[in-house]
């Protein structure tokens, strides 16, 4: 988002950032932790909140994790340093994973088997997840992947072919998912050491994303529904060709205007903040203007969402980001075609595209 955008929020401990392999304090009982990623969003914040369980021979003290990173080395080795240097010696009693994207669940496996605990998450994110994890070949990747792309426009062969060649994308960055879980519902309350936290679920970027608010804290856990500096991708995937997930994440972001304004906003990207209410407005003004941009041009003439690319991301974009910017224009033609905006016109190209009403 443009800085002046940016200087309307609070950033509440500035600049300052956790280094690898340890944490910084974000509210009583919640630390902040960070992991690299290898894309050009380079890294996704993680949480550790303190944590108890009650057993027969009495309380066992412990951590609770929020999300986990990506399935690698790195990741790996950096939470070996925060079991060193920030558990004071505890164990970590369960892994709560936001949703089912690689970046949250990729070591969910490794740190419940680490720490011979349960996996908490929605029910559709672990589903989704697993099938996604154990799925051979074209798994959201592969020729199925690149079939959908070329019918909505993407035509560059050296593209397509990088498409094809990810076979099984997903599986590379989450090997493995947890057999057993616990569910995760929109409304539950969980009672995480000292403090309660309710789920709330969000739709349009997950299956079944669930955000954590604890409301003697006054912070909400945002996952990757509110993120401060940058949109959070709204995509259609070959697997659901026909999905319609913008309207579902822009009510639930409304939805989460209940919430107070001066809440501390924990966010899997970004730093933490406070302006939530204003941060609302910039998301959901940010995708009314790409729905102008996408009328204004398919009122000129019918585009494929691979045509409206460059009129919603003007910047280049690598491969990893051109993926997420044309699932993201399918997401915002199929918007305004549901609201009757946009008819669809298929050519004798086989293309896929929208015009204006």
């Amino acid at each position: 988002m443009a800085n002046a955008q940016e200087s309307e929020l609070h950033y509440a401990f500035g600049d300052t950032l956790p280094e690898t392999g340890h944490t910084l304090p974000a509210a009583p009982g919640v630390r902040w932790l960070r992991m690299r990623l290898p894309f050009a969003l380079d890294h996704i914040n993680l949480w550790l909140l303190r944590d108890h369980e009650d057993m027969a021979e009495g309380r066992r003290e412990g951590w609770a994790i929020v999300d986990c990173g990506i399935d690698n080395d790195e990741t790996r080795a950096a939470w070996e340093q925060v079991f060193a240097n920030e558990l004071q010696g505890l164990p970590v009693l369960r892994v709560i994973c936001t949703h089912m994207h690689p970046d949250h669940i990729g070591l969910a496996h490794w740190l419940t088997e680490r720490w011979n605990c349960r996996l908490w998450i929605s029910a559709t994110d672990w589903n989704a997840a697993r099938v996604a994890s154990t799925a051979i070949g074209d798994a959201h990747s592969g020729h199925s992947a690149a079939d959908f792309y070329a019918r909505h426009g993407l035509d560059d062969p050296t593209a397509l072919a990088r498409v094809r060649a990810r076979s099984n994308y997903y599986a590379t960055m989450v090997k493995k998912v947890p057999e057993q879980f616990r569910r995760l519902m929109d409304g539950m309350r969980l009672r995480i050491g000292e403090h309660e936290w309710r789920c709330i679920a969000g739709y349009g970027h997950a299956p079944e994303h669930i955000a954590l608010h604890c409301e003697a804290l006054n912070t909400l856990i945002s996952g990757d529904m509110v993120l401060p500096r940058i949109s959070t991708n709204i995509s259609v995937y070959d697997i659901e060709p026909e999905a319609n997930p913008l309207p579902l994440y822009l009510e639930s972001i409304a939805a989460m205007r209940a919430l107070p304004q001066d809440s501390l906003v924990l966010p899997s990207h970004g730093k933490p903040f406070t302006g939530l209410h204003r941060r609302i407005d910039q998301l959901t003004g940010h995708h009314e203007e790409r729905f102008a941009e996408v009328l204004h041009a398919c009122a000129g003439a019918p585009h494929s969402a691979a045509e409206l690319m460059p009129v919603m991301f003007k910047r280049e974009l690598d491969m990893h980001q051109t993926t997420f910017a044309l699932g993201e224009a399918v997401a915002h033609v199929h918007a305004l075609h549901s609201a009757g905006q946009l008819t669809q016109v298929s050519g004798a190209d086989g293309i896929l595209r929208f015009s204006a009403v």
